[in-house]
């Protein structure tokens, strides 16, 4: 182990923390925070700066008032420095460089004819990894840092494990046999041909290993839980997050092209979506560029890409298995032994949470990443404790404002839809919200009715609290893993592994778009 050094540093980066959260409280930031347009988030950096702020500020005069021994509790304490190093930069990415890009993305939407942030892929992601390939390569890594970056793929992990919060068994009932059969093909054979491709050309087992994981099943959820089975180092994982964010962003382009072009119809196009694309953002992008005026093929681009995440446990135990043959060509596998021994306990803790939400636990049974539609009298018409009653149904004058507009609209199920929501005030089924979602995002009414209906949206579909929480630290543990994970990543170790990943992900995403597109063609038809 590697002991404490008396450092200010753990001391001064509480401080800013601090500092920033009382700036953030007392308004001073407000400029700022509006420009960003992150009022919303006020809440959590006061909390969060205060905490965390608070916690190094203990530690920091812990470390130096009192001469470092060399045990268990010295090496733990030595690892706030630098957890607080990171969580500090992690700051700057969500509350700053994450918002940045929206607001760049808006302002440069009339000048290049679409938003920069959705297309490329510019979130948190991707500044994260960023943020911190900057760090080692243009600062360094401080040594008073070095124990909490080493740490910092368990906020990877953990992330992971409360991904199995957002899914449950109630959608796998709702897949269908084509869906879960036609990903699972394609999930199997992408990760084989990687591995297949991978010893052909020589790649080290590790970054087989963890590449096929990502293209195969979702990313860089799959990336990162397959690293510590394959013992896949952090160059090995940016790789793969960057192969597929940069395919997605051609595929995203090239997928609602050819999709017109082959007259396909909303379920065959969202059943290609959800199997070829890789990245979940980036399919949701190609289902909504493929029908701009609905979300019936985005609805089954998103049962599709639910199918692949579900897969991410039987792919983490074939790579332990292959794993330890490829590494131990003298020992004969024991699959018992590499179970137990290889398979990560945080994966474990994915099918525990899935399990539990399945149960109902965090949200109703019927939820989609904890939210579910309730139009009752109960969830629309709230009164105080003074008596004084509030409403989200709609308004007289909103309801006329709908009525002036109605003549535009010409889809049969959408005339019905908004014909319900005017009588009622409200939306009266979950096929009449996806019917009036698909008259909002193409934009056939006024920009004033459009928010009518989006008001009407937000009313009936709610936000389970609980799932809300755990979605808020999935992006956290995301966003401080992938800082320290970028910490980690040295221009040397770049070139040392070559452009390898990049050729074999772009010989086998276009082996899976097209494989899927043909398959699609001949046995997806508009019901499934």
């Amino acid at each position: 182990m590697i002991y404490t050094k008396k450092t200010p540093w753990t001391l001064i980066l509480g401080i800013i923390m601090v500092a920033y959260a009382y700036l953030v409280n007392a308004g001073v930031l407000e400029p700022l925070i509006k420009y960003l347009h992150t009022a919303k988030l006020t809440g959590e950096m006061v909390t969060m700066g205060y905490v965390f702020g608070i916690i190094a500020i203990v530690v920091g005069l812990w470390q130096l008032a009192v001469k470092p021994k060399e045990g268990g509790a010295d090496y733990y304490l030595s690892t706030i420095g630098g957890l607080s190093f990171i969580m500090l930069l992690a700051f700057v990415v969500k509350w700053g460089l994450d918002p940045l890009m929206g607001v760049m993305g808006k302002a440069l939407l009339p000048t290049l004819g679409f938003n920069i942030k959705s297309v490329m892929n510019l979130n948190y992601v991707v500044m994260g990894i960023i943020a911190g390939i900057i760090v080692v390569n243009v600062f360094k890594i401080p040594s008073w840092a070095e124990n909490g970056v080493r740490l910092s793929r368990l906020g990877l992990k953990t992330g992971v494990i409360l991904l199995g919060t957002l899914y449950s068994l109630a959608e796998l009932a709702q897949l269908g046999r084509m869906s879960v059969v036609l990903i699972g093909f394609f999930v199997l054979g992408s990760v084989g041909m990687v591995l297949w491709m991978g010893a052909r050309r020589k790649i080290p087992n590790s970054m087989g290993g963890v590449l096929s994981a990502g293209l195969g099943v979702c990313g860089v959820s799959a990336a990162v839980a397959a690293a510590p089975v394959v013992n896949a180092k952090s160059t090995e994982i940016a790789y793969t997050i960057g192969t597929i964010l940069l395919w997605g962003v051609l595929m995203m382009f090239i997928f609602p092209i050819v999709g017109k072009a082959l007259n396909m119809g909303h379920i065959q196009f969202g059943a290609w979506a959800g199997t070829g694309i890789l990245n979940s953002a980036q399919v949701a992008g190609a289902a909504l560029a493929f029908q701009p005026d609905g979300i019936e093929t985005l609805k089954v681009a998103e049962i599709f890409n639910i199918t692949r995440v579900l897969f991410l446990p039987i792919i983490v135990l074939w790579l332990a298995l292959w794993y330890v043959k490829r590494e131990q060509t003298n020992v004969k596998a024991n699959l018992g032994q590499i179970i137990i021994g290889k398979f990560p306990l945080f994966v474990l803790g994915f099918i525990l949470m899935f399990a539990l939400s399945s149960t109902g636990i965090f949200a109703p049974p019927q939820h989609y990443k904890g939210k579910f539609f309730d139009n009752s009298e109960a969830k629309l018409v709230k009164k105080d404790k003074e008596g004084k009653v509030s409403s989200k149904l709609l308004k007289d004058e909103e309801v006329a404002t709908l009525k002036a507009e109605a003549d535009k609209i010409q889809r049969e199920n959408q005339k019905a839809a908004l014909g319900r929501l005017m009588e009622n005030k409200k939306i009266m089924s979950i096929g009449d919200d996806t019917a009036l979602r698909g008259v909002a995002n193409a934009k056939i009414l006024s920009k004033e009715s459009n928010a009518i209906l989006k008001k009407a949206h937000g009313a009936v579909y709610h936000t389970a609290a609980k799932i809300k929480t755990f979605r808020n630290l999935i992006t956290w543990f995301f966003t401080f893993g992938l800082v320290g994970l970028g910490m980690q990543i040295t221009m040397a170790s770049i070139k040392q592994a070559g452009g390898q990943p990049l050729i074999i992900g772009s010989v086998v995403g276009t082996v899976k778009a097209v494989g899927s597109l043909i398959v699609v063609l001949l046995f997806v038809h508009e019901t499934i």
